[in-house]
């Protein structure tokens, strides 16, 4: 088994159910577009506006400022530190990038410019509590907790800034919240975990407890939260919350002034723009008045 090594950094809940709504309908106006991925899978922004951007095809990782700029990339296929096979998720920091690095089922940590610090490795473990295997999303709490999605075992697993593990949810014993087909996942500001599950968007606090689930009209691909800013995506339409208001209404955003806009990977909102990610580039769109 390999050696992990990883520095990272009320009761009783009521459940309930929702659909989303469609009456604060958002417009947003096509600006301009950089990039030029080959397959890319997801991407991330610092507070800094800094664009980290995975591509299966190049096995790669690409640090990109607003400009498209690539500042540096890292990676390539292999199993070798550093090295990914298909990276299906990024999340960055102000400090440190994390890689979900799906079919060597481990996640792998970087500093800000893309240096390769460490990685966190449990397929093989006694304990299979902890275990993981291809994993298809992670996001890192304030505090330095790391969540990943583990797709192989449909549930998130929890592990402190060491790499300790704490905990795991949204299993086959989470009864109405268990998942079936999680695709990806994202984290609040106050540490709630927010995954997508075919058509759905389940909700669970930072101790694993469910707190809400979303019926939505399509299967979705896509989440992201930047500050309070929540959007969720399927491959043709996106939705946007605000998690500081006291209700969770989700709003479809209409995109204008592109007719070339194909399938959407991601998409997150940013200073007032919507940043789009297809396979080849992200679009950037300014929100009409």
């Amino acid at each position: 088994m390999r050696t992990k090594s990883f520095l990272l950094i009320f009761t009783s809940i009521f459940i309930f159910s929702a659909v989303y709504e469609n009456i604060f309908a958002q417009e947003y106006l096509y600006v301009n577009s950089f990039g030029n991925f080959k397959n890319a899978t997801s991407f991330s922004i610092t507070s800094a506006g800094i664009f980290y951007v995975t591509d299966s095809a190049t096995n790669e990782v690409y640090k990109v400022d607003s400009l498209g700029n690539v500042l540096k990339d890292a990676g390539g296929y292999g199993w070798d530190n550093g090295l990914f096979d298909d990276p299906s998720d990024v999340f960055a920091n102000v400090l440190s990038v994390f890689v979900c690095d799906k079919n060597n089922h481990r996640v792998e940590r970087f500093d800000k410019d893309l240096n390769y610090i460490s990685q966190l490795y449990t397929r093989e473990n006694d304990d299979k509590n902890m275990r993981f295997g291809y994993p298809l999303g992670c996001a890192v709490s304030q505090q330095g907790d790391l969540y990943i999605l583990d797709s192989e075992n449909k549930r998130v697993i929890k592990f402190d800034l060491f790499g300790n593990y704490i905990q795991n949810f949204g299993g086959y014993d989470a009864g109405k919240f268990s998942l079936s087909n999680p695709a990806k996942l994202a984290l609040s500001m106050n540490n709630n975990v927010y995954v997508i599950d075919k058509n759905k968007i389940i909700t669970f606090d930072q101790y694993g407890n469910g707190l809400n689930i979303i019926s939505m009209p399509q299967s979705l691909s896509g989440i992201q939260i930047v500050f309070n800013n929540l959007t969720v995506n399927s491959d043709t339409t996106i939705y946007f919350s605000n998690l500081g208001s006291s209700e969770l209404n989700l709003a479809k955003l209409t995109l204008s002034g592109n007719d070339e806009l194909k399938e959407i990977i991601s998409s997150l909102i940013f200073n007032n723009k919507l940043y789009v990610l297809t396979s080849t580039k992200i679009l950037v769109y300014q929100k009409m008045q």
